[in-house]
């Protein structure tokens, strides 16, 4: 594949949508490594995945030509010399998303941390020039800030700050977060913006007023949300000129026309989860109790939040056949051969 000579590694941070299996090293609620998860994925085991197979990880390494990037935890003194995946089931932009009391996940200030520490043992293996350059041909695909949001319609706490102050302090620490990836030798980044969080099953059980309709209020602020993201990224961009190169996939766009039109990319049920219980099958979470559909391909929503691996495939897929539409800077084929 021509595009795969490119990327040397990919370096992989953020939530659920792709860790590959980090949870499975350390106590958490959220995890993924037992039934009916991974029942589509080769072996039919659970590897840590939320999803009846692949992720959007596994399908963006396949088409850059390279394995899937390995959890981290599986060895924290590893090099890594063909990618890395820091991304923890849970984790936001800001260190208190998914904190106390759940206990358990790697927020994003700490992915950067580990991926610090794996940069200083590439140098001092093969130099900081060789570092240098391998890192400025790497893809670091992020995708965050979906927990960071759901927690805040989720317990809407009394003292809780008004959206937009969330919002902001999101937009803040992730650019700092950039700069400091950026400032670690990371060239090409392809940003995911937030998907619309309020059409996840949990979340429509949630909407009390219409009976199973996306929660818009979560919706409208995903929106806002990726406004300001691409401002952001935009600003950035015009401050590191050559030293900063992104790919940003409008998720949103792409989510809600596949929603709308699901015959269209051969989906049928838009609302339900396939794996759970109860109405929408998701008033519980998919465990070994609960019961799954015998179709996976025809299901948007795996669970109560995740997307099938068939929705996952669609979306990367997206990034390399049909990008003017959903992609509103540089192209990912663009990116990748810089």
């Amino acid at each position: 594949m021509s595009r795969s000579q490119k990327v040397t590694a990919m370096y992989v941070f953020g939530d659920s949508q792709v860790d590959v299996g980090n949870n499975d090293y350390f106590q958490t609620i959220f995890r993924a490594n037992f039934p009916f998860n991974g029942i589509d994925y080769p072996g039919g085991k659970p590897t840590g995945r939320f999803s009846n197979g692949k992720n959007a990880a596994d399908f963006l390494a396949e088409n850059v030509g390279l394995p899937t990037p390995p959890p981290y935890l599986s060895n924290k003194d590893g090099l890594f010399m063909e990618g890395v995946s820091f991304a923890s089931g849970g984790a936001g932009i800001l260190n208190s998303t998914n904190g106390t009391p759940f206990n358990g996940t790697i927020h994003l200030s700490k992915q950067v941390e580990y991926f610090s520490e794996l940069q200083q043992r590439l140098i001092q293996k093969i130099g900081y020039n060789a570092a240098q350059m391998h890192l400025s041909s790497s893809l670091f695909p992020i995708v965050i800030g979906s927990n960071d949001l759901l927690n805040y319609f989720t317990f809407k706490l009394p003292m809780t700050k008004p959206p937009q102050e969330c919002i902001d302090l999101m937009l803040s620490t992730f650019l700092t977060q950039l700069r400091q990836l950026q400032g670690l030798g990371a060239r090409k980044f392809l940003i995911f913006g937030l998907a619309p969080v309020g059409c996840t099953p949990a979340q429509r059980l949630l909407n009390t007023t219409e009976v199973d309709k996306c929660n818009d209020e979560a919706n409208y602020w995903a929106t806002i949300y990726n406004q300001g993201l691409q401002s952001m990224l935009r600003k950035l961009k015009s401050q590191l000129q050559e030293h900063f190169n992104y790919t940003y996939l409008n998720t949103y766009d792409f989510l809600v026309n596949l929603i709308q039109n699901p015959t269209k990319y051969g989906f049928r049920e838009v609302k339900a989860a396939c794996c759970g219980k109860g109405r929408l099958s998701a008033d519980v979470p998919c465990l070994p109790i609960s019961i799954y559909c015998p179709n996976r391909n025809d299901h948007v929503f795996w669970d109560r939040v995740h997307p099938t691996e068939a929705v996952a495939k669609i979306l990367i897929n997206t990034l390399f056949n049909n990008t003017k539409q959903y992609v509103t800077s540089m192209d990912l084929p663009k990116l990748i051969a810089l």
